[in-house]
């Protein structure tokens, strides 16, 4: 297959390009997230580099987002990479929307529910996997991680013990 067969193969695939307005929007919100962010780690603390408080890294990122966000909205308005919202722009907010539940019950039922849950949710509904694989993979997850976060590195996680 040639190189012009094969761009016009994926063109045919790819969804309508979002537009400027669309790529500006997407500027906006993740430089809100990232203000956001800076707000709360700066809440949390941010020691020193030699005693680094629990707010430390979070600002790191939420910095770098919010530089990156601005220069999107900068430059980024005319590029062509981005897409229309589609059914699959409605999956990666039902993700995001269950990462934020699953944040919210971690604390208080431990992590073994909410972390089943998820992982199966993202398997079966996002994912089409079939209920047996969804089922015995989120299982398996769910016990590796126990295995390898609490009994071998022994990080304190919530749990339901």
């Amino acid at each position: 297959m040639s190189e012009a067969a094969l761009r016009e193969e994926l063109a045919e695939d790819r969804p309508p390009h979002a537009g400027p307005w669309s790529q500006l929007g997407a500027a906006v919100v993740a430089a809100v997230v990232g203000i956001a962010g800076v707000i709360g780690s700066l809440a949390l603390g941010l020691g020193r580099l030699t005693q680094p408080g629990p707010g430390l890294w979070p600002f790191v990122v939420c910095v770098v987002v919010t530089v990156l966000s601005i220069a999107l909205a900068l430059v980024g308005r005319h590029g062509t990479d981005t897409e229309k919202f589609s059914r699959a722009s409605v999956q990666t907010a039902v993700a995001v929307l269950t990462l934020v539940v699953f944040a919210a019950v971690l604390p208080l039922i431990g992590f073994e529910i909410p972390s089943l849950l998820l992982t199966f949710v993202w398997l079966r509904f996002l994912g089409k996997e079939s209920w047996v694989s969804s089922v015995a993979i989120s299982v398996g997850t769910v016990a590796a991680f126990y295995v390898l976060f609490v009994l071998i590195l022994q990080i304190p996680l919530p749990r339901l013990i």
